[in-house]
């Protein structure tokens, strides 16, 4: 009230002012726009007793309703009263209920007696049953066995007669079919990721096959699919006669550990794999050992047929030019004439000569088989270093990161192995018939100049006695 009297003090202080200082705007103005002093303090008064009516009026709804705020706390007081006496009550209910829950399990454990264990011993076999349907490949023939053993392995109460039923013809279904080769048709999937349906052959609960094909279970999907690679010719050839065959005995390779064995084989590198193991090194001694090996093939067939030239040569007296032996006689032959020295020197000329085409290019066979497994130990030596860098890098945490060093340390040694024995042996057998060659030869010569010798002695020519 007192800020608005003075706001109205001011206002008229300043229209005074205003009215005081513009006289001749206020003579050129209308009367009726320009109020006058007791015009304005009236509006003033005007204002001031319409605000203090409006003022009573919220003092009085005020009062109003701080009587129904009083009524509204009552009435909540009351509720509240009301809610923490039942909060009690139902505190009281809870524990009394605890009791008596507890009182009824205990009574429930003493009735149960050994019923409970053989409630145990249910909900233990029906997940065991339940693990080794789940991996049977005799799922694929009778799905739907696997809900029903879940929900009786985790089920918190008394299994019911047809349940504990329904259990035992389970275990009985699995033991007879185990027994038995069925054929049906079911869905399998491809390596390719395709579903197709199939006529399968069931080997008890070991094998499944379609096709010409192993197949595998696949347990996650609860679905028979193809293997990526098949296992060795000899036992793919077995399941093509099983699955014409319409009864009696059949020959067909069974992996007794439900495909355990078959992984095994089918994860089993090939030799194209095992030699790619050996990397660089391995080529290399592939390639040095095979064209050592070819050469000295062709070698052993060159001595060998002049082996048996000289064999017949020996046979024969007259010289053939064809063999060794016979141009060794032919020397003879041409120079019969000459004294004894000097035909032994032409001979002798003549068996070196021979001597250097027989055993000539075998001491390559003999470097390359001593070389090949120095080539292995130098494979073996890097595959270790890749071996220790992984190491280095990743730890021993995973031995599989380590394999491929240490394959090629293993394959390397075994590629120079089997290079250089049999070029070991290869040189053995060249040398034994080279030395068999040239021992004749020598033989035949020493014949010759003791025989021209003779002659010499007696004073005529000499006779061939060859």
């Amino acid at each position: 009230m007192k800020r608005l009297l003075s706001a109205a003090l001011f206002l008229i202080a300043t229209l005074s002012l205003l009215a005081d200082t513009t006289p001749a705007r206020a003579q050129n103005s209308a009367p009726a726009e320009n109020p006058t002093i007791d015009q304005l303090l009236e509006r003033v008064r005007t204002g001031w007793r319409e605000e203090r009516r409006n003022n009573e009026k919220r003092e009085a709804d005020f009062r109003a309703a701080r009587a129904d705020q009083k009524e509204t706390l009552r009435a909540a007081q009351d509720t509240l009263a009301a809610e923490e006496a039942r909060s009690e009550q139902l505190e009281k209910n809870y524990e009394e209920n605890e009791l008596a829950l507890a009182e009824r399990e205990e009574l429930l454990a003493q009735r149960l007696g050994t019923l409970g264990e053989l409630f145990g011993v249910v909900r233990q076999v029906a997940g065991d049953t339940r693990s080794q349907v789940e991996n049977s490949v005799i799922s694929a023939e009778f799905p739907g066995r696997i809900p029903f053993l879940e929900e009786l392995g985790q089920s918190k109460a008394l299994p019911s007669v047809e349940k504990l039923e329904g259990l035992w013809a389970t275990l009985l279904q699995e033991m007879v079919e185990s027994s038995k080769v069925s054929r049906f048709d079911a869905q399998v999937d491809a390596v390719s990721g395709e579903e197709s349906t199939r006529e399968v052959v069931r080997i008890g609960a070991f094998n499944a096959v379609a096709d010409g094909e192993y197949l595998r279970w696949k347990e996650d999907v609860q679905k028979l699919g193809e293997i990526g690679r098949q296992p060795a010719p000899k036992f793919v050839n077995t399941v093509s006669d099983l699955e014409q065959a319409r009864g009696g005995l059949v020959k067909f390779a069974v992996d007794p550990a439900r495909g355990q064995i078959l992984s095994m084989l089918v994860s089993t590198p090939t030799l194209r794999e095992r030699i790619d193991y050996g990397g660089t090194v391995g080529y290399a001694i592939i390639l040095l050992g095979s064209a050592t090996l070819i050469f000295g093939l062709f070698r052993l067939i060159y001595v060998g047929v002049v082996s048996r030239k000289v064999a017949a040569q020996k046979k024969n007296p007259e010289p053939n030019a064809g063999n060794p032996l016979g141009r060794v006689l032919q020397v003879y032959a041409d120079n019969r004439q000459m004294d004894t020295e000097t035909l032994e020197l032409k001979l002798e000329e003549q068996v070196l000569k021979e001597t250097a085409k027989i055993e000539s290019f075998l001491w390559l066979i003999k470097v390359v088989s001593a070389v090949a497994p120095l080539m292995g130990l130098l494979g073996t030596v890097t595959g270790m270093i890749n071996t220790f860098q992984i190491i280095t890098l990743f730890g021993t945490g995973d031995p599989k990161m380590m394999a491929s060093g240490i394959s090629e340390a293993l394959v390397t040694t075994m590629l120079g192995l089997l290079a250089a024995i049999p070029l070991l042996l290869l040189h053995s057998l060249l040398a034994n018939l080279a030395r068999g060659v040239t021992s004749v030869l020598e033989e035949q010569t020493t014949g010759l100049i003791a025989v021209q010798s003779e002659s010499e002695g007696l004073g005529r020519p000499g006779v061939d006695r060859a």
